[in-house]
C-alpha cells in the first residue's frame, strides 16, 4: 500500500503552481513598486478574468504594478480610492449595473484619474460618451498584450 504522504494529486500540484506564480507576481509588484513609484501603478478594471488576468502578467512583466482587478463600476472607484493608480484600464463592458463609462466619469470627476479603454465596444456613441473624461487611448478588442503594454506606455509617459 503506498504510503499517502507522498501520493500525487493534480489539485495540490495545480494549487502549489497558482501559489508560486502568485508569490511570483507579488514579489514582482513589490521591486516593480519600489523602483518606479506611483508613476506605474495601474488598476485594471475587466469583468473577464482571463482577459484581466493576461493583462495583470503583462503589465506586471513590463515593469507596472498592478493596484488590483475591479469587475464592477463600484470596485473601481473603491480600489481607485484607496491605492491611487497613476492611470485606469478600462473596459466598458463591465459586471453590475454600471458600465466602464460610467466608472471612468466617477474616477475623473472624483479622483481626476484618466483611462485607457480596451474594450470591444470601441463604436462612435461610445467613444462620444467617453469624451468629457479626457481617454488616453482606445484599443479593441481583440488586442495583443504587447499593444495593451505600448498603450499604457504611451499614456503613462503623456504630459497630464
Amino acid at each position: 500500500m503506498p504510503n499517502s504522504d507522498f501520493a500525487y494529486s493534480p489539485l495540490a500540484a495545480a494549487a502549489s503552481s497558482d501559489r508560486s506564480d502568485d508569490e511570483r507576481i507579488a514579489r514582482k509588484q513589490e521591486e516593480t513598486t519600489k523602483e518606479n513609484g506611483k508613476g506605474r501603478i495601474i488598476l485594471i478594471v475587466e469583468d473577464d478574468f482571463l482577459i484581466a488576468m493576461q493583462a495583470e502578467i503583462a503589465l506586471i512583466d513590463a515593469g507596472f504594478t498592478v493596484s488590483g482587478i475591479a469587475t464592477t463600476a463600484e470596485e473601481a472607484l473603491a480600489f481607485a480610492k484607496q491605492r491611487q493608480p497613476a492611470l485606469v484600464v478600462m473596459d466598458v463592458r463591465l459586471a453590475g449595473p454600471r458600465d466602464g463609462i460610467d466608472a471612468a466619469r466617477d474616477l475623473f470627476c472624483e479622483l481626476g484619474l484618466r483611462c485607457v479603454f480596451a474594450t470591444a465596444h470601441d463604436d462612435h456613441e461610445t467613444r462620444v460618451r467617453a469624451e468629457p473624461f479626457a481617454p488616453l487611448g482606445w484599443l479593441a478588442k481583440p488586442y495583443t498584450m504587447p499593444s495593451l503594454v505600448k498603450l499604457v506606455r504611451e499614456a503613462i509617459s503623456e504630459p497630464n
